[in-house]
């Protein structure tokens, strides 16, 4: 039997799953990127992090003001930070439902990507839905979601799990 975990507890473990997140976000966008280079030509067209980034700017009305090298940074920073906000809300429910690293992080990374792609970004508009995209982009992005889940398992692997 398990003893009960303290809320100071759980919160250190957002943190822990902030910071793995992040750190996790680095394998994933490594993989997007040499995945979109084997992608046929006609489907090499920006990655949803870039392109989620622009229609915020459109969305704001700063994108024809934004300097591509901002832009970059832009779409970094952003993607970096959402890797890190649902690595926080991962590493509490892994250390709470003791989930075994590897494949507790791989279901929770295909979770991200399955409530990213087919509701949290449509629904904000975006981007459309996965179903509207070529298979082998979505195939990508899901295996990048898998290297991310992976590899935020792994971090966060201890004792506790």
């Amino acid at each position: 039997m398990h003893e009960p975990v303290s809320l100071t507890t759980l919160a250190g473990s957002a943190l822990r799953g902030a910071v793995a997140g992040a750190i996790a976000t680095a394998p994933m966008t490594l993989a997007m990127m040499a995945m979109h280079s084997q992608l046929p030509e006609h489907q090499q067209y920006p990655l949803p992090p870039s392109l989620i980034t622009a229609k915020a700017e459109a969305v704001v009305g700063v994108r024809d003001e934004v300097k591509r090298d901002d832009h970059v940074a832009l779409t970094t920073l952003a993607h970096f930070g959402y890797g890190a906000a649902v690595g926080a809300l991962f590493a509490p429910v892994a250390r709470v439902a003791h989930l075994p690293p590897v494949t507790g992080g791989v279901a929770y990374g295909l979770t991200v990507w399955t409530v990213s792609y087919l509701g949290l970004l449509p629904a904000l508009r975006l981007l459309p839905p996965a179903t509207k995209q070529p298979a082998e982009r979505n195939s990508l992005m899901i295996a990048a979601h898998v290297v991310w889940g992976a590899t935020l398992g792994l971090l966060l692997r201890d004792k506790h799990n």
